[in-house]
């Protein structure tokens, strides 16, 4: 159930969308969107290609503009927003190919010239490039050419400069595509760091399952233009795929089960069937399970499934 901005207070309340729909001709994408953030959170928005995540992102970027609904970003509508609203919205995109003949810190100190005269006592803009290139992991390649980095360095980049106006909201597009187990571990120490420290709210949207599932402190699932899921990880698991899955032999037949208690389940499987039973397998049902359950089963006028505690 989505909490009245009075509720959250208007200094916490980072995002507030009411309603949203984006209509291209006669199709609808978005139809009735409703999703809120809070300061120093993390949403991940999941759904299938086509859900309309990308339009959604777009519109509360204020590169889009809708056709109907209402949407407060910092306070704002994006629609008539500002300079002074951009300097605190941070975008990292999923691929960009310009600027390769710059230098890494050149290119960062260029673009923090951009957002000194939006610097705030709270907000001290832009972030110095020597300490971007720490938070990133760049520091060796300050002064490489930005043709000559890796895919890895390049994404690495790619934060960095979402990073340089020091963002109250960060918007993340697939952000570890292309990183190695390291700089995975490294961009999610990244993020913990933004959230605790400088209290940054995060809107991530990728098709990396276990990355929402360490990173998000709740989830959206987006399905037919309509959020049909909102919760952590463990309250989507436990609300939409039970506990546990268990894989066996009774008498040499093959059998899965589904259910909320897997312990207890085995304990009377063998009270009641001993030594017929083997090949014994219990698997806890993941975040993985429940999201395609409810991409295969949300229906286009399906309703919105509000997790109790999200």
């Amino acid at each position: 159930m989505v909490r009245t901005q009075e509720e959250l207070g208007p200094d916490e309340l980072v995002l507030d969308v009411r309603g949203l729909r984006m209509r291209y001709g006669a199709t609808d994408v978005l139809n009735g969107v409703d999703l809120q953030a809070r300061r120093g959170e993390v949403l991940a928005l999941l759904g299938p290609n086509g859900a309309g995540k990308t339009t959604t992102v777009e519109i509360l970027e204020g590169f889009r503009r809708r056709s109907a609904g209402e949407v407060r970003v910092l306070g704002v509508d994006p629609d008539r927003a500002g300079e002074a609203w951009r300097a605190r919205v941070g975008v990292v995109l999923q691929s960009w190919r310009d600027h390769v003949r710059w230098r890494v810190r050149e290119l960062l100190v260029h673009l923090g010239r951009y957002y000194r005269p939006f610097a705030t006592p709270e907000h001290r803009r832009p972030v110095p490039a020597d300490e971007l290139l720490g938070l990133v992991g760049l520091q060796d390649q300050a002064h490489a050419r930005i043709a000559t980095l890796s895919g890895g360095q390049r994404r690495r980049l790619d934060v960095a400069v979402g990073l340089v106006g020091r963002p109250e909201l960060l918007f993340l597009d697939e952000p570890s595509a292309g990183f190695d187990p390291e700089a995975r571990q490294d961009f999610h120490d990244l993020v913990h760091r933004l959230t605790d420290r400088e209290e940054t709210t995060i809107l991530l949207t990728t098709h990396d399952l276990d990355e929402a599932e360490k990173l998000a402190d709740r989830i959206l699932v987006l399905v037919g233009g309509r959020i049909v899921a909102d919760g952590s990880a463990a309250e989507l698991t436990r609300s939409l795929a039970g506990g546990a899955e268990v894989r066996y032999r009774l008498d040499g037949e093959p059998i899965v089960h589904a259910c909320a208690d897997g312990t207890g389940y085995v304990r009377e499987l063998f009270a009641q069937h001993g030594r017929r039973v083997s090949d014994l397998e219990v698997r806890r049902v993941g975040l993985e399970d429940a999201y395609l359950a409810l991409v295969r089963g949300a229906a286009p006028a399906a309703p919105r499934l509000a997790v109790v505690g999200a």
